[in-house]
C-alpha cells in the first residue's frame, strides 16, 4: 500500500467506527446509559449507611430495631436509621441542634411548626428536587405533583415533602375518606347511664355527673371527666380546633375571617369545663399530662369521654377490645351549637401532618434523597403498612393483600409485640401517604371501625384554611397571640366563677390587639385566598 495513502484509511476507519458508534445510539433512542431508570436506592442497597432521624414528637420512640419491616428495607435499601429522640420540650431540642450545628441527617416535624420555615430560611437543609435532579430522578416519578407544587416556595424549590396528605383529587376517587376528629364515650359507662344526649353543655355536664355517680373509680383510681389533647404553649389543640369543629364555627364570613375565639357557643362550652372542675370533676391532672401519660390512662378506660383524634388511640382501642369489648370507645354526637347543626370536622387536606427534610448536615445527601425516594414508592408504602408478602400477607385473585389471622390477631392484642416483630401498619409513619394505602386497606377491626365510620357524614375538606403563616411580623403576631392564649386557657378553665372567666377573656381579647391581631387577620385571609387560587376553590 502506498504509505501516503495510510493516514488516510486509518482516518477513514476511524470516522466509519465513529458513524456506527453513533447509529447505533440513534437506534436506540438516544438513551442514556441503562442503570439511568433505575432507582438510586437499588444502585446503592450494597453500600451499608446509618443515617440519623428526628423525629419532631417526644412521644415516638419506636426503634428501627430488628423487626421485620426494618430488616427489609436495610436490605433492600442498604439504610440502617438511628432515630434522634425530641426528649424533653421539642421546640428546646431541636433548637439546641440548629443553634449548635449539630442536625441530623433527617428531619420530620409538624408543618406547622415555626422551625420550619427557620430550617429553609437560613439554607439548613437541601432542595430535594435539586437532590433529585442530582443524584435521584427516581424521587419525581413517585412525588405527588400536587404535593410538590403546593410545597414549591418561591425560588421555585421544593424543601420539605409531607404525610398523611391528601389533594382533592383523592376526596374524589375515595367517598371513605374520614376526620381523624371525634368526640368518644366509654361504651359501657355511656350505656350504663342511659346514652344520654351530650350535645348541649346542659347535658354534658349532667352525663358527666352520673357517670360519677355510677363509677366514680377505674381499678381503684379516679374516673377523669374528660381527655383532652396535651396542654402546651400555645393552648390545646382538643379546645382550640376540634371544639370549635364541632360547634360548625366558620372560618371566614362576608370576605373576612371569623374571630372563632369569641363565638358565643365556644364560650358557653368553656364555661361549662370550668364547672365542672370547679365541682371537682375535671383536677388538675388535665393540664400537666403529656401525651404518654393520656394514652396510659386510656389504655386504663379511665376517661368518661374524649374530644381527640381516634386514630391516635388505636393501640389502646385494640388493647381494651381484648381485654373487654364493652369497655372500649365509641365515638358519639357531641358539643353542638346552640342551632343544632351538624359538625364539621375537617379531613386532612394538602398540607399533611408532617413534612420531612434533608439537613445540609447530612453526610450522605444522595442517600437520603434515595431512601426518601423508596419509602414514597408504591413498594416501599406496601412494605411500610402491609409488610411482606408471605410473612405478614398473602395476595388473593384480586390481587388484594390479606393479612394473615395471626398476625391480625397479634396486631389487635398487643401493639407492642407487633411493632417489636413485624413493624408494619405504619409503624414508620413519617413518610406514609395514607391516600395510595387506601388501596391496601383492611377491613376495620371492631373498635376502630366505628369511630372512623361516625366522621364520614360530617368529614369536610377545607385545605385552604390550613394555611401556614411566614410573613415576619404576622408569624410574629400569630406566635405572641398564641402564648397569650396558652397562658390564659388554664386560667379560664379553673377561675373560681363566672366573673372571674368573663375578666379573664375580657382581658385576653384586649392584649391579642396589642400583639398584633389584625396584621395577623389580614395575613390569614392573604393567604386563604392564595390557597383557593392555588386549590382551583
Amino acid at each position: 500500500m502506498n504509505k501516503h495513502r495510510r493516514p488516510a484509511l486509518i482516518l477513514a476507519l476511524i470516522c466509519l467506527s465513529a458513524v456506527l458508534m453513533l447509529s447505533g445510539c440513534l437506534a436506540d433512542g438516544n438513551k442514556e446509559p441503562e442503570d439511568a431508570d433505575i432507582p438510586a436506592w437499588q444502585k446503592y442497597a450494597d453500600e451499608e449507611i446509618t443515617l440519623s432521624w428526628y423525629v419532631h414528637f417526644s412521644w415516638f420512640s419506636t426503634a428501627w430495631g430488628d423487626n421485620l419491616v426494618a430488616r427489609t428495607i436495610t436490605g433492600e435499601t442498604g439504610v440502617s436509621v438511628d432515630f434522634v429522640p425530641a426528649t424533653g420540650n421539642e421546640g428546646e431540642k431541636l433548637d439546641a441542634m440548629i443553634s449548635s450545628n449539630t442536625l441530623p441527617d433527617l428531619i420530620t416535624i409538624g408543618f406547622w411548626e415555626p422551625q420550619v420555615e427557620q430550617l429553609i430560611n437560613e439554607g439548613l437543609v437541601y432542595s430535594l428536587n435539586e437532590l433529585a435532579d442530582e443524584y435521584d430522578l427516581y424521587f419525581m416519578e413517585v412525588a405527588s405533583p400536587q404535593r410538590l407544587s403546593w410545597y414549591t416556595r418561591e425560588d421555585g424549590n421544593v424543601y420539605a415533602y409531607p404525610n398523611s396528605s391528601y389533594t382533592p383529587q383523592d376526596y374524589e376517587e375515595n367517598s371513605h375518606i374520614g376526620s381523624n376528629q371525634s368526640f368518644l364515650v366509654r361504651a359501657d359507662l355511656y350505656a350504663a347511664i342511659g346514652s344520654p344526649d351530650m350535645t348541649t353543655p346542659e347535658g354534658f355536664k349532667q352525663a358527666v355527673r352520673e357517670a360519677y355517680a355510677y363509677m366514680p373509680t377505674v381499678d381503684g383510681k379516679p374516673l377523669l371527666a374528660i381527655g383532652l389533647n396535651e396542654f402546651n404553649p400555645g393552648g390545646n389543640h382538643s379546645l382550640d380546633e376540634i371544639l370549635m369543629n364541632f360547634l360548625a364555627i366558620p372560618f371566614e364570613q362576608d370576605g373576612e375571617m371569623v374571630d372563632r375565639f369569641t363565638d358565643p357557643d365556644y364560650i358557653r362550652w368553656l364555661k361549662a369545663l370550668r364547672e365542672l372542675y370547679e365541682e371537682g370533676y375535671i383536677t388538675n391532672e388535665l393540664f400537666i399530662d403529656r401525651r404518654v401519660q393520656m394514652s396510659e390512662k386510656v389504655a386504663e378506660g379511665r376517661y368518661f369521654c374524649m374530644l381527640y383524634q381516634h386514630t391516635d388511640i388505636a393501640d389502646q382501642q385494640l388493647y381494651l377490645w381484648d381485654k373487654d369489648p364493652d369497655g372500649t370507645y365509641i365515638a358519639v354526637n357531641g358539643p353542638m351549637n346552640g342551632n343544632g347543626d351538624a359538625h364539621r370536622l375537617p379531613g386532612t387536606g394538602i398540607n399533611g401532618w408532617t413534612v420531612t427534610m434533608i439537613s445540609k448536615s447530612c453526610r450522605a445527601p444522595e442517600r437520603a434523597i434515595a431512601f426518601m425516594s423508596y419509602m414514597m414508592s408504591e413498594h416501599g408504602q406496601k412494605i411500610l403498612y402491609c409488610g411482606v408478602e408471605g410473612v405478614t400477607y398473602d395476595t388473593d385473585a384480586g390481587g388484594r393483600p390479606v393479612l394473615r389471622a395471626e398476625i391480625l390477631d397479634l396486631l389487635s392484642r398487643d401493639r407492642g409485640e407487633y411493632n417489636r416483630l413485624y413493624g408494619a401498619d405504619n409503624t414508620y409513619w413519617m413518610l406514609q401517604d395514607n391516600a395510595m394505602q387506601i388501596r391496601w386497606r383492611q377491613a376495620p377491626q371492631p373498635p376502630l371501625a366505628q369511630p372512623r365510620e361516625w366522621t364520614y357524614p360530617f368529614t369536610v375538606y377545607i385545605p385552604e384554611y390550613d394555611v401556614n403563616i411566614t410573613e415576619p411580623a404576622a408569624m410574629d403576631a400569630s406566635w405572641r397571640i398564641k402564648e397569650e392564649w396558652g397562658r390564659t386557657l388554664p386560667l379560664l378553665l379553673t377561675a373560681p366563677d363566672e366573673e372571674a372567666f368573663d375578666r379573664l377573656l375580657d382581658t385576653f381579647l384586649e392584649r391579642r390587639k396589642g400583639l398584633g391581631y389584625d396584621i395577623f387577620a389580614k395575613e390569614w385571609m392573604r393567604l386563604v385566598a392564595d390557597a383557593k387560587r392555588r386549590l382551583g376553590l
